[in-house]
């Protein structure tokens, strides 16, 4: 037995030598190690040898399987590293190439003058407050002075929850301006902030109306509203803080003009426009054949005025102490005339090709 097992290590690790791949090597493992292999026959031999010779004889036989064991892995490292010595002497890398740069994203359009919009307001010491998309009635048009019968409250007008008749998509960002005039009065907290006057808001994010998607309107689009609330607000305050952000936004040389106008919400109100940023000598000689006011001289960019006093009481506040400002502009419209396109619908369709750009 001594004999067979020096025979069947000899062989093993002859084979082990020859071997070019590791499907031979498993088969090598498997004939003389297995448990049909020629080894594990050996073994079972064991039990025809005197009981004294047995012990040294399964040590031998343990020593035999740990050589062919040590030659098998040895000869599989030797394996691997010929083949990655071959794979790397054919897939050579030149790395003096130049790299191939992934694109980068970008912030969307909308988001950027957004972004723009609000960043103007807050060095001026206004708060940015966030709030639900889905509302109520009472805070969309109750609390902002909107009679019952008012037309914006038609459900051709508003997307209603179904089943919940006073459930609704906001129509505008207003709808958080009575939430943080309460927390004012109260001294309670609104969107994480315990709040007091003098208050300085202002509330940027998405509105729904029931709108035909069109070049220059949107079922979905975005708006910013803005208030301003204290003891001795006035309308100078309100002409001097949208000068100041339209100087801000479209140029230094930039003029404000207010048109009388109406909103449930605020008394007295206006339509407010600003001078063409792209004709230079506007709004007294317009270019006549600006495409951007089309030869007007005048933009007309937002609606404004004081809080009425029903939307103060509503809120909390008495309107005989305290006073403010309040107006609301669409992202949409501001970056269509700053950016200069004539279509609403390139901001919502994807096309890489026009988002590119910015």
């Amino acid at each position: 037995m001594e004999a067979e097992l020096a025979r069947l290590a000899a062989t093993a690790v002859d084979e082990i030598a020859a071997a070019t791949s590791e499907a031979a090597l498993e088969d090598i493992r498997v004939r003389y190690l297995g448990r049909k292999g020629s080894l594990n026959a050996i073994l079972r031999g064991l039990g025809t040898l005197a009981p004294e010779a047995r012990p040294a004889m399964g040590a031998r036989a343990n020593a035999v399987k740990e050589e062919i064991t040590a030659a098998l892995d040895a000869k599989t490292a030797a394996l691997a590293a010929a083949a990655l010595a071959d794979s790397l002497a054919r897939d050579r890398l030149d790395v003096t190439l130049p790299g191939r740069a992934r694109p980068r994203g970008h912030l969307h359009p909308l988001r950027r003058v957004e972004d723009e919009i609000v960043d103007i307001f807050v060095s001026m010491g206004f708060t940015v407050f966030d709030g639900p998309e889905i509302d109520d009635d009472w805070h969309n048009f109750g609390s902002l002075n909107f009679p019952p019968d008012h037309p914006a409250r038609d459900a051709q007008d508003t997307f209603f929850v179904a089943g919940e008749p006073d459930v609704l998509l906001r129509t505008h960002t207003s709808a958080m301006q009575s939430r943080i005039l309460r927390a004012a009065a109260t001294g309670t907290a609104v969107d994480g902030r315990t709040l007091a006057l003098p208050l300085r808001a202002v509330v940027p994010g998405a509105v729904y109306r029931k709108d035909d998607l069109d070049p220059t309107h949107s079922p979905m689009f975005h708006q910013v509203e803005v208030f301003m609330v204290d003891e001795r607000v006035s309308f100078a305050d309100l002409k001097g803080t949208l000068a100041a952000f339209a100087r801000r936004l479209f140029g230094e040389r930039t003029r404000v003009r207010f048109r009388a106008s109406f909103f449930p919400f605020t008394e007295p109100s206006a339509e407010v426009d600003v001078s063409c940023m792209r004709c230079p000598n506007a709004p007294e000689a317009p270019d006549a054949g600006c495409r951007v006011c089309k030869g007007t001289g005048w933009l007309e960019i937002l609606g404004a005025g004081m809080i009425h006093p029903q939307v103060l009481r509503d809120g909390g506040l008495d309107p005989e102490r305290v006073r403010g400002f309040a107006f609301g502009l669409g992202v949409e419209r501001v970056a269509m005339l700053t950016l200069e396109i004539d279509d609403l619908r390139l901001f919502y369709e994807g096309d890489l090709r026009f988002l590119a750009q910015f």
